[in-house]
């Protein structure tokens, strides 16, 4: 009977112990978390109601201080606003400083002619009165400074750089437009050279007092629940809206996530009411495309 006493008192002994140790490793890992977060090694979330909540992804914003400041001057607060589904759009704020908007019309400013359309049936260029503005096109990668543009494009796009065409810098006088049109090729003579034309970035180079919106007629939203809308003119209220706005970028997809061409990325640019409106365009191909 003793021996059964003593065995359960061993038991009882083991048990308290074993309890005895947890508890000291808990205490312990506490001591540790307290002294990371002492430290700044990591940071509890807190939600300071100060931004959209985390399920909320109509935007979010990209610190500065978490990317990289290569390129001409500084830029501001850069954040990302999804604009739209169908199409896929997005307008990445402050995506170029005011020195690198300001470098690329000053390349261009020289060489700016008439713009043209391609034609669908020859896949040639040609004039057509849909398009009023003028442009000119920069060499891809042509210096330092173009090339840091379209890495950052490429890093944006997750679209390796060597499956874009050369940058495309356009201006808009007053009254001049682009009528509505698809980016992506219905002829086989330019799919040839990199394939399909897949997504574009317009860069916006500076502000636009009034007009020149870029416009999605075909989006699949309500055209009137941007926060813009009454901003807008009588043509920008005629479709998804963007304003132009100095070093914005207006990324969209002329391609559906399954590879079939997407008919909502129709779009165009309103006529300039007052005002220049100065723009630079970059489309990407499925393929890498050939200089």
């Amino acid at each position: 009977m003793a021996k059964v006493r003593q065995s359960q008192r061993l038991l009882q002994a083991r048990k308290w112990s074993t309890l005895m140790l947890v508890l000291f490793m808990l205490f312990m890992l506490t001591i540790v978390l307290l002294m990371l977060l002492a430290f700044g090694v990591f940071s509890l979330p807190i939600n300071n109601n100060d931004e959209s909540s985390p399920m909320d992804l109509s935007y979010f914003r990209r610190a500065a201080t978490e990317r990289s400041e290569e390129g001409l001057g500084k830029r501001g607060d850069q954040w990302t606003e999804v604009l739209s589904w169908e199409p896929r759009a997005f307008v990445y704020h402050n995506f170029l400083s005011k020195e690198e908007c300001e470098y690329l019309i000053s390349l261009a400013k020289p060489h700016m002619v008439k713009s043209t359309v391609v034609d669908s049936e020859t896949g040639k260029s040609k004039d057509s009165r849909v398009r009023t503005s003028s442009g000119t096109f920069l060499r891809r990668g042509r210096d330092k400074i173009i090339k840091t543009i379209e890495k950052r494009i490429a890093d944006y796009t997750f679209i390796p750089a060597d499956h874009g065409e050369g940058l495309q810098v356009l201006h808009y006088e007053e009254g001049q437009k682009y009528e509505p049109h698809y980016d992506y090729f219905v002829d086989e003579f330019n799919t040839k050279n990199g394939g399909q034309r897949m997504a574009t970035m317009l860069m916006y180079l500076s502000d636009v007092e009034e007009g020149g919106e870029t416009v999605f007629p075909a989006a699949n939203m309500n055209f009137s629940s941007v926060p813009w809308y009454n901003e807008l003119s009588a043509c920008g209220k005629k479709g998804l809206s963007v304003k132009p706005r100095m070093g914005d970028a207006l990324l969209f997809w002329s391609m559906r996530p399954d590879a079939t061409l997407d008919p909502s990325s129709l779009h165009g640019g309103c006529p300039v009411i007052r005002g220049n409106k100065w723009s630079s365009t970059k489309w990407m191909h499925v393929g890498e495309y050939k200089i």
